[in-house]
């Protein structure tokens, strides 16, 4: 098929064009690298105002409000430690057997058990005392704003887009602020925490109430409810199910919001035990501290899980009060025998101090014999990845190849020989897929040639804001602009690029990764069964635990933040690949199977495209998880968007804090938006759209 110039790819040679002028005069116009400081907006220092005065004028108002919401914790707190772990232990098996039966009932045991016998006991009851008033908070302001998102389309239109900001800005963000007007404190975890897990919560009730039939409704109707009868005896137990699911990830952001807020000592709980060891560099305690945190988020997780997809298939009339509530009487008659005899018993009242297990020196001991002995190796790692993949990303291989780093000098004749190779490259690409890849390996090579921070940003706004445009419209393509240009003007800009470096990186070798596994996993079930609980634990995993490892390690650096990104990142690329490849059309598979197609043809030919929208949606949340990562991972090396967070919450600075989260909820955003219309852009040439 002979090559014809479409007039579509006019605007990318423009962009590439723009790209390769504004490199070439960027040394002389010096505003093209770097915005004029005269011109940047001052918007941190409106916002200290505003909150300064705020905090004048209304603190006593919030002030208020912590001291009484202080008082429902230490109620929890109290009944926690008064009563005997083994009473807590058996209350906590018999809610998990009533939520999923035995199997979940045996881990909660062992899982309690550990929480015992490896002393941290006192601090996992101040945790979960945190989450005990914190979860109902935020279900009930998350159900209340769900309903009327439901019943009010323009509430709903306003809340959405809150939504999308409350979940894309770092946690981090929020405690600032919230320390400023309610100060140190329960309190802190308890506003963080609602503000963070209440939109799950929102947005399942909302998505509940209207997955409700028609036909359940006019049943309701017919039978003379009243509106009020309609909502609580109908819509409410029909969508029971969506609304539970949404108690389930409310709980789970609360737990981890409960943990982040730990960073400024709110209380003696189990995440200040984890980050004191980590500063400590105890390898073994911290390991042993982050466990806790992990079998707690499992067993809320496994509990809320259960109680949603639970069904009460028996008839309450053909049984006896006792039988209906028989969970209710095990509970109370059974706490009250244990605690009878944990009065008398007194190992069942007070773990002795001497029966505790403590292997963290054994661990220790075995990390150091680790890093002693494989020094070389560890090392060996670090300058492959840092010199020949980070290194060039960031400052482009103009600048990173020398004879220290990849052993020769880059002269004349391999600049040209690297422009033939790559418009080479493009040539290729464009005749074996399309022109739009051939544009984009030349724009991938340019960026690797001159580095990522190194590319005027009036190109990089140009480049976003065309592909905003092409995959979603005007609308996307506005919106991209005007929230890159909030980055420019507010003065981010340098900090937003080495975030978007460090994620970028991160993004595409565990979306790589994970997709690889994914499709293993898919036509395997071995594969599948063995990778499912390693997803689990990942994902109910607190983001700090992810970090010891690497930490103890690789030491502290922009490696380890980008191995901690990995980490977390390549799940939903699993999820989302396996689900895509094992969830085609039947049909569709069964007549290329009897046009002649062999496995590999099948794969790539017919499943690999098919599956293709769904392994998107798996990138656009890989995107979305190494975001959320980067702030936790600026602890250990990075210097974007996520230390400048830090940076604000430590000097008490809200104006640098919040905009900083804001700037990674707008790179947050900007990815999504732009993932979602390439994959609905998919689904429509495949014509698969819903």
């Amino acid at each position: 098929m002979p090559f014809t110039l479409d007039r579509r790819l006019f605007h990318w040679f423009g962009v590439i064009a723009v790209t390769l002028i504004s490199l070439a005069v960027q040394d002389d116009v010096t505003w093209l690298k770097t915005y004029p400081e005269a011109l940047v907006i001052p918007l941190s220092e409106w916002l200290n105002i505003f909150m300064n005065w705020t905090v004048e004028v209304f603190g006593w108002f919030f002030r208020g409000i912590a001291w009484l919401l202080e008082w429902p914790v230490k109620g929890v707190q109290w009944i926690l430690h008064t009563l005997p772990w083994s009473v807590t232990i058996f209350l906590s098996c018999v809610v998990a057997y009533a939520a999923s039966g035995w199997r979940l009932m045996a881990f909660t045991f062992a899982a309690t058990i550990y929480m015992v016998v490896f002393g941290y006991w006192d601090e996992s009851m101040n945790s979960v005392s945190l989450v005990a008033i914190s979860v109902p908070m935020a279900i009930t302001v998350g159900f209340a704003f769900g309903v009327w998102g439901f019943y009010s389309d323009r509430a709903e239109r306003i809340i959405m887009p809150s939504l999308d900001l409350l979940q894309t800005v770092p946690a981090f963000a929020y405690l600032l602020p919230i320390l400023l007007l309610f100060g140190f404190g329960t309190t802190v975890g308890l506003i963080a925490s609602l503000l963070y897990s209440f939109p799950p919560m929102v947005r399942n009730t909302i998505v509940g109430l209207r997955g409700v039939s028609v036909e359940v409704v006019e049943s309701g109707l017919m039978s003379g409810a009243t509106p009020t009868q309609l909502f609580w005896q109908v819509r409410v137990p029909t969508a029971s199910k969506q609304i539970l699911l949404g108690v389930n990830q409310a709980t789970m952001a609360s737990l981890s919001m409960v943990i982040v807020a730990s960073i400024i000592g709110g209380t003696a709980d189990i995440g200040w035990e984890v980050l004191s060891t980590m500063r400590k560099a105890q390898f073994g305690e911290s390991i042993l501290a982050g466990i806790v945190i992990a079998l707690i988020a499992m067993i809320l997780d496994r509990v809320t899980a259960g109680l949603a997809v639970r069904n009460d298939d028996y008839d309450p009339e053909a049984r006896t009060l006792i039988q209906r509530h028989r969970y209710w009487v095990i509970a109370g008659v059974g706490a009250v025998v244990i605690f009878l005899l944990a009065q008398v018993i007194s190992i069942l009242n007070d773990w002795p101090r001497g029966m505790e297990i403590n292997p963290a020196r054994g661990m220790n001991d075995a990390l150091t014999y680790v890093i002693v002995n494989f020094r070389e190796e560890i090392e060996t790692i670090k300058k492959i990845a840092f010199f020949f993949i980070m290194l060039p990303t960031k400052i482009g291989l103009q600048n990173a190849v020398s004879p220290y780093t990849w052993g020769f000098e880059l002269t004349l004749v391999h600049t040209v020989g690297y422009t033939m190779l790559m418009i080479a490259a493009a040539g290729w690409a464009t005749l074996r897929w399309g022109k739009e890849i051939g544009i984009a390996v030349l724009l991938v090579a340019i960026f690797a040639y001159f580095g990522l921070t190194n590319m005027p940003w009036p190109a990089l706004v140009l480049l976003c804001t065309v592909g905003g445009w092409k995959l979603g419209g005007p609308g996307l393509g506005v919106g991209t602009f005007l929230g890159l240009m909030f980055l420019v003007i507010t003065g981010v800009w340098p900090q937003a690029i080495l975030s978007v470096y460090v994620c970028g990186i991160a993004v595409v070798i565990s979306f790589l990764f994970g997709t690889s596994v994914g499709i293993w996993a898919a036509h395997n079930d071995r594969v599948s069964a063995f990778v499912r609980p390693i997803n689990d634990t990942l994902q109910t995993m607190p983001l700090f635990v992810i970090l010891i490892p690497f930490v103890m390690i690789f030491k502290i650096g922009e490696f380890t933040a980008l191995l901690a990104i990995i980490a977390y990142a390549f799940v939903p690329a699993i999820r989302y690949a396996e689900h895509g490849l094992r969830n085609l059309p039947g049909d569709v598979l069964e007549a290329a199977t009897a046009m002649g197609c062999t496995t590999r043809q099948l794969l790539w030919q017919v499943k690999m495209p098919l599956a293709l929208p769904v392994m998107m949606l798996g990138l656009n949340q890989t995107i979305m998880y190494g975001i959320a990562m980067l702030v936790i991972a600026a602890l250990v090396g990075t210097n974007g968007l996520g230390q400048r967070v830090y940076i604000g919450l430590g000097d008490g600075d809200f104006g640098i804090g919040i905009i900083a989260g804001l700037g990674m909820a707008i790179i947050a955003m900007i990815a999504d938006r732009m993932t979602q219309a390439w994959s609905k852009k998919r689904q429509e040439a495949l014509g698969i759209s819903a």
